[in-house]
This record gives structure tokens, C-alpha cells and sequence, in this order.
């Protein structure tokens, strides 16, 4: 079949959506529930409707795709992912299957515009892990706190470190973000204080969603962890800087990322990333075997980091880097979190960490852009920022870069909304 589809919108050239991405998320039009559908161009393909129709059969019979989510379909494995987005391909090729596109009243119910649908979260996140993968970021981090003499901890360069984040407050792309409260202490203050966080941030990150649990008590290898990956989001793990900087010892990070996580709305299969697989740096400490990759890991996966203040014309882009600046993959993060025998789960998240680029402009967060406040930002129009201020949207984007076309992920989203009203309880 050819390349192009018969959705003219999905063959332009930069669009985020051909026919060669075919991403899954979840939409509802006013008024109904959620439910399962494909990006393609400009459009959302209702695949429920498609399975009502007798077009696509993913369970066997059983429906899938009326869910609210793609748990459901993600647990029938890699065979139905494989045969579906074959079947999906077929019916919107320019020369496939035309059944689609000659039925003018299933293509006005199958077939609705993306601006016209509210986009839900994809899956139903059943546990969130976030790591800390980018060897740049961590060397800038532990620069600014520790001096570069002592920058990544002793065992960075042997395994993934990450923690367990809350599954609960992972949210989708365009939903609002309210400043988090909480517990801080300035460096030359005798004690702690307790308010708004004055030094929120973001961090670049791209989530792999596990679409095959593992058995408790099982390892598994990077091959097999690889295998288990549906596919990935853009994330950004908003990070209340100052909170964190008081918190995070002996533990690590707590309420300081626990308020939002947002990831963008469509789930780009591991499928339609597979041609832009690239090997991982070279290794400066030799990994243990089971950490060691098969072949390339990473993904070739420009990305943006743009910042636009309430009231301003434009945005500011004040980042770009790539995926490929990682230092441990997605399959590697997902190995070492199952290694002890932990139990994987459909519809899991598992955060890169922030992935920052060894130039300052493809640093991704604020902390580092900034240096911890030492040197703000000046955005177009003017404004400075060191960290984010109250009505500030800040927006991910990301996409591969194929021949005459593009693998895109949509925006991921969100607006900084002011802390909510100090409680009655809480004393200055």
C-alpha cells in the first residue's frame, strides 16, 4: 500500500499525525463517555464505532474499545497491536481497504475532528516510576548543589536510580496546574517555613506505558521489558524545586512531585518509533549483564520545551535537545524495576527523568536553564523568568523525523494556576 492517506490532512509533511504514527488515546464528544480512538491528521478515528461496525475485531468478538482507556486493549499483547494497527493502516490507506472510506455515514461517525472532542487521559495509570535516566541533567543538578567535583552519586552510571510517584495526580495535557503548598527552608533561615512554592519547575521527560505486566517474583531482561512497552508519551513532571531541596533527605523526592504529572494525550506505539531506534551512549562503566542491551534502545526524538506567560502574544521555545541525550532506555528502567521481583502492571508509567542536552539551550528544566536562579531567562516580549510564576503555560512537544514525514506526539500541556488560599490552621 502507498504511504499516503486518503485523510488529506495526515499527508502534510510536518503534521504531527499521518499515517505512519497512528497513536491511541481516549476522546468524548459533549455530553457522552470517553472512549478509544486513533490520531489522524486532523481528525480522531472513533474505533469503537469501527468495532460496532464490524470492521475491527481486536478481542476476538469481545469489545475493547468503548473503554475510557486502552488498558484494555493493551492486555490482549503484542499480536493484537500488531494486527490492529495493520487493519487500521489498511483502512486508511489511499489504496487499502475502502470500506471506510466509501461508507459516507460510518466515515461522519467514525471520523471526527480533533478540535471538536474533549481528550482524556489514554490509559489508566496503574503505577507511576519516575527515573532519573539523563546523564547531563543530573551532572548539571548535582553540579549546582554539589560542584561538578561531585555531581553524579556513586552508583548513577550503574543503574537506573528512580522513585515510586502517585499514579493520582497524573493528569492530561491541558489540564490546569494549581502551585503546590508545602514545607520549605531557605538556606540562612533557622527554621522551616510553610507556603506556596516560589522556585516551581518543570522537567522534559518521555514516559514509556508497560502494555504487558510481568509475574511477581520474575525478573526480566531488557529484550523482554522491550517487548512489554506499548509505547510512549511526553511528560512533564512538574517539580516544586524549593520544597524538594528540604525534603528529599535521606528518602528522596515526596510531596514536591506528588501534585501533577501531565503527559501528553496520545500514546505513540513503539511501532511507529521502531525506524528510529538509536544505540545509547558509550557506556563509562561497564553495566552488570542483565542491564546490557540487546541492539539500539533509545529513540531519535527531537523535543521542545516552550514557556508563554499569561497575557503574552507568542510563546518562547527555551529548549530543544533529543531523546537520544539519554543515558539508560526505557526497557533498561523497566528491567532494573522488575529485577527484585516487583510485580509490572498493564497500563504502568514509567518517567525518563528530565533529558537535557550538553548545551545550555537543550537543558530541560528551569533549574538548569536558569542555574538555579543565577542567570533568568529573557523571554520575547521581554519577560525574565528563573522559575515559573503564576499564570505561565508551559507546553512539551516532540516528534521523529521521517522521510517527508513526522511521528508527533501533540502538545503536552499545562497553565500554573495560583496556590490554592492559605488554610486557617496554617500560622506564618
Amino acid at each position: 500500500m502507498s504511504a499516503g492517506s486518503w485523510v488529506t490532512s495526515a499527508n502534510r509533511p510536518n503534521h504531527d499525525f499521518p499515517i505512519q504514527n497512528l497513536p491511541y488515546g481516549a476522546f468524548r464528544m459533549p455530553g457522552e463517555a470517553f472512549r478509544c480512538g486513533v490520531a489522524i491528521g486532523d481528525f480522531v478515528l472513533d474505533l469503537a464505532a469501527l468495532e460496532q461496525a464490524g470492521l475491527l475485531d481486536a478481542g476476538g468478538g469481545d469489545s475493547v474499545f468503548g473503554q475510557p482507556d486502552i488498558n484494555a486493549f493493551m492486555a490482549l499483547g503484542a499480536d493484537a497491536w500488531a494486527r490492529v494497527r495493520a487493519r487500521l493502516t489498511e483502512l486508511l490507506a489511499f489504496d487499502g481497504d475502502p470500506a471506510l472510506r466509501d461508507d459516507a455515514a460510518l466515515r461522519a461517525r467514525a471520523l471526527v475532528r480533533q478540535d471538536s472532542v474533549e481528550l482524556g487521559l489514554p490509559i489508566k495509570v496503574a503505577g507511576y516510576t519516575d527515573f532519573y535516566a539523563g546523564r547531563q541533567h543530573a551532572f548539571n543538578v548535582g553540579s549546582i548543589f554539589r560542584g561538578p567535583e561531585n555531581a553524579l552519586p556513586p552508583n548513577w552510571l550503574h543503574i537506573p536510580i528512580g522513585y515510586n510517584g502517585r499514579a493520582s495526580t497524573v493528569v492530561v495535557s491541558g489540564t490546569d496546574v494549581r502551585r503546590p503548598l508545602g514545607q520549605r527552608k531557605a538556606p540562612d533561615a533557622p527554621e522551616p517555613s510553610f507556603g506556596p512554592s516560589t522556585r516551581l519547575d518543570i522537567e522534559l521527560e518521555l514516559g514509556a506505558v508497560v502494555g504487558q505486566g510481568s509475574t511477581l517474583g520474575a525478573p526480566i531482561t531488557v529484550a523482554e521489558a522491550d517487548a512489554m512497552i506499548f509505547g510512549f508519551v511526553l511528560l512533564n513532571d512538574w517539580s516544586a524545586r524549593d520544597i524538594q531541596a528540604w525534603e528529599y533527605q535521606p528518602l528522596g523526592p515526596f510531596q514536591a512531585k506528588a501534585f501533577a504529572t501531565t503527559i501528553s494525550p496520545w500514546v505513540v506505539t513503539r511501532a511507529a518509533l521502531e525506524a528510529f531506534r538509536c544505540a545509547a551512549p558509550e557506556r563509562e562503566r561497564p553495566l552488570l549483564p542483565y542491564l546490557q542491551e540487546p541492539g539500539p534502545m533509545l529513540y531519535d526524538i527531537e523535543l521542545e520545551v516552550h514557556m508563554q506567560p499569561q497575557g503574552a502574544a507568542r510563546a518562547t521555545t527555551i529548549s530543544r535537545t533529543n531523546a537520544n541525550a539519554l543515558y539508560y532506555s526505557a526497557a533498561q528502567q523497566l528491567a532494573h524495576h522488575a529485577v527484585s521481583g516487583c510485580r509490572m502492571e498493564v497500563g504502568d508509567l514509567l518517567g525518563s527523568g528530565t533529558i537535557s542536552g550538553p548545551g545550555k539551550g537543550q537543558y530541560g528544566s528551569l533549574l538548569e536553564l536558569s542555574w538555579s536562579g543565577k542567570e533568568p531567562l529573557v523571554l520575547d516580549g521581554g519577560a525574565r523568568r528563573s522559575f515559573i510564576e503564576d499564570g505561565d503555560t508551559l507546553t512539551l512537544s516532540g516528534w521523529a523525523q521521517g522521510d517527508g514525514y513526522r511521528i508527533g506526539f501533540g502538545a503536552c500541556t499545562g497553565t500554573i494556576l495560583p496556590a490554592p488560599d492559605r488554610p486557617d490552621w496554617v500560622r506564618p
